[in-house]
């Protein structure tokens, strides 16, 4: 089975997240999930006091970034430059977030990395993902990890499933992704660079990049206007 759209390589380009030395060197998105904690606990070291403030907990903020009140942040957890976090964010830990990006009001990540640019921006759930550059997901949006019955996850592709080993795996989001208010992404889903999630959809397995998911079963190539 040929698994080439699947690979980080076709999925993201790594000049937009601090996590390049971590990604480049792997071949499936998923395979970076247990591997960010310590990667940002070894890459927080790293980091300029000039441009980041340290706080307790192995939490390193940039100084540029906005923080709202009422949020709460565990470590360890990176957040890039002018970044925006807003009124009741729970970064969880295991999170990398990068530059511009937004972490919405309500907003849930652990386990997480959110390439420059990614915009979680209103009541999602973000647990065991990677979302792309600039990357986004509407309001309401969740990304399920964890199936029913706690088995390993696999991902339906082109008609045959690929076990991940995975018990815990979100969704990955390629770059400028697009994710519909309402959806739900189950355990094992892969969105493809520049796929598009009608709302209030329920994905399960890879979507093509440059398509436009609009229910199990029906998914259309982007037409150039």
């Amino acid at each position: 089975m040929n698994m080439e759209a699947m690979t980080i390589a076709n999925l993201y380009d790594l000049q937009h997240t601090a996590a390049k030395p971590l990604m480049e060197n792997l071949t499936y998105p998923w395979e970076v999930l247990p591997l960010i904690g310590e990667f940002i606990l070894g890459l927080g070291e790293t980091l300029s006091p000039e441009e980041y403030e340290r706080r307790e907990g192995n939490v390193w903020i940039a100084r540029s970034a906005k923080l709202y009140p009422n949020i709460y942040i565990a470590g360890p957890t990176i957040i890039g430059p002018n970044t925006e976090v807003r009124p009741g964010a729970f970064i969880r830990g295991n999170a990398l977030i990068g530059a511009g990006c937004v972490v919405g009001n309500s907003t849930e990540i652990k386990n997480a990395i959110l390439f420059d640019g990614a915009q979680a921006p209103h009541y999602n759930y973000i647990g065991d993902s990677i979302l792309g550059y600039k990357a986004h997901t509407g309001a309401g949006a969740i990304t399920s990890n964890l199936k029913q019955d706690h088995s390993a996850v696999s991902i339906l592709f082109d008609g045959e499933r690929v076990n991940t080993g995975m018990r815990k795996f979100g969704a990955m989001l390629g770059d400028h992704a697009e994710v519909g208010c309402g959806s739900v992404l189950n355990p094992g889903t892969v969105v493809g660079r520049g796929a598009r999630i009608y709302p209030l959809s329920m994905v399960r397995g890879f979507v093509p990049g440059f398509s436009i998911y609009k229910h199990a079963g029906e998914i259309a190539a982007i037409r150039e206007s």
